[in-house]
């Protein structure tokens, strides 16, 4: 006769024992394990974003052209340490630390905002100077056919900074340095197929473009503190009266507080590039430049540009007011980034003269 009595202990101590199981692993201990792991990832993420997201330094640029040339075992033309420039401002933008974080879909770039910022402000300054170079920079007159090459590598430039598939960003700019070295071969080997003018007016429309960014980032970075524009477009229909000043329309600007950090970043990444174009341009331009007694001046921008690098020692971009306890680190980079364009502006006038 079976022992019912029996079987129900035995299944008592099954669902026991199951029990038992289930608190070991739905217990205090697992929650522990996982918030322990947790922890060490965002600690890991935090380190490697940290680290990420350092500025690359300043590289010498005529030393740096000399040893391109030397290992590719090509001439030293004009023109040559400009494109060189450009092609190690690229290269810097994807083989920096951490690559090319703009378009980072997974952590820790996916949570990064200064150095994608950062990057889009270098990126900026390089689609104008292939522009330029496709443009004006590899063209005799309005009527000269455009380089190949340089007409590949500019749309590459152009291409979206956070496309991170099919294809991705670095892809594209990849095969833009590509189109810049072939040209910066025929350059050097074949001086008829490729061609460089290093003319007063070419690089004064250069320095119109950059100019405009110039001012338009000064202006981003004065709103931080928030700053009433006027509206100068007077209505035509609006009644004069005689007497009287016309009125004139008031808005506030003001950066958003969440953009203030990505504002003052892409100034960073704009200065830090120019910086370095505008060293190659002295070279390349020197007899120009020499010629219009311009030199002085563009040493002097890139002292205002280089200054604008210099290490930020706080945390986080301080946004005090204008004259108040707290740093305002836009209106310090604004104080440098006015300067340098007022520098450009009396550049250009002296280009433009005969």
């Amino acid at each position: 006769m079976w022992n019912w009595k029996k079987r129900g202990s035995v299944r008592d101590r099954v669902d026991d024992s199951v029990d038992d199981v289930r608190a070991y692993f739905g217990g205090p201990w697992l929650s522990r394990v996982l918030g322990g792991l947790l922890g060490v990832y965002l600690l890991v993420c935090g380190v490697v974003g940290w680290y990420w997201s350092q500025e690359p330094g300043l590289f010498p640029v005529q030393q740096n052209a000399q040893a391109a040339a030397e290992r590719s075992g090509r001439q030293m033309v004009i023109g040559y340490t400009t494109v060189e420039t450009l092609k190690e401002v690229v290269a810097t933008l994807l083989d920096k630390s951490g690559g090319y974080l703009s378009n980072d879909i997974f952590p820790p770039g996916l949570w990064l905002d200064n150095m994608p910022s950062w990057e889009y402000g270098a990126l900026v300054q390089v689609r104008d100077l292939s522009r330029a170079l496709r443009k004006d920079f590899a063209r005799s007159q309005s009527q000269s056919t455009e380089d190949a090459d340089l007409a590949r590598a500019e749309p590459r430039f152009n291409f979206d900074n956070k496309s991170w598939a099919l294809p991705s960003s670095e892809s594209e700019y990849g095969e833009g340095i590509k189109s810049l070295d072939r040209y910066l071969a025929r350059l050097s080997a074949d001086p008829a197929g490729a061609q460089f003018y290093p003319r007063a007016d070419s690089l004064n429309n250069w320095l119109g473009d950059v100019s405009t960014r110039l001012g338009s980032l000064s202006q981003r970075l004065s709103a931080s503190v928030g700053r009433v524009k006027l509206n100068t477009n007077i209505k035509p229909t609006a009644p004069v009266v005689p007497g009287e000043a016309p009125q004139v329309e008031e808005e506030l600007q003001e950066t958003p507080w969440l953009q203030i950090d990505n504002v003052f970043y892409e100034a960073r990444g704009q200065a830090w590039a120019l910086s370095h174009i505008l060293r190659a341009i002295e070279v390349d331009f020197a007899d120009v430049l020499a010629k219009k007694n311009a030199t002085v001046s563009v040493r002097q921008i890139i002292r205002e540009l280089e200054a604008a690098q210099a290490p930020l020692w706080s945390p986080m971009v301080l946004n005090g007011s204008g004259f108040g306890v707290l740093a305002n680190h836009s209106l310090v980079m604004a104080n440098y980034i006015s300067r340098a364009n007022a520098a450009i502006i009396d550049l250009r006038q002296l280009l433009a003269q005969g």
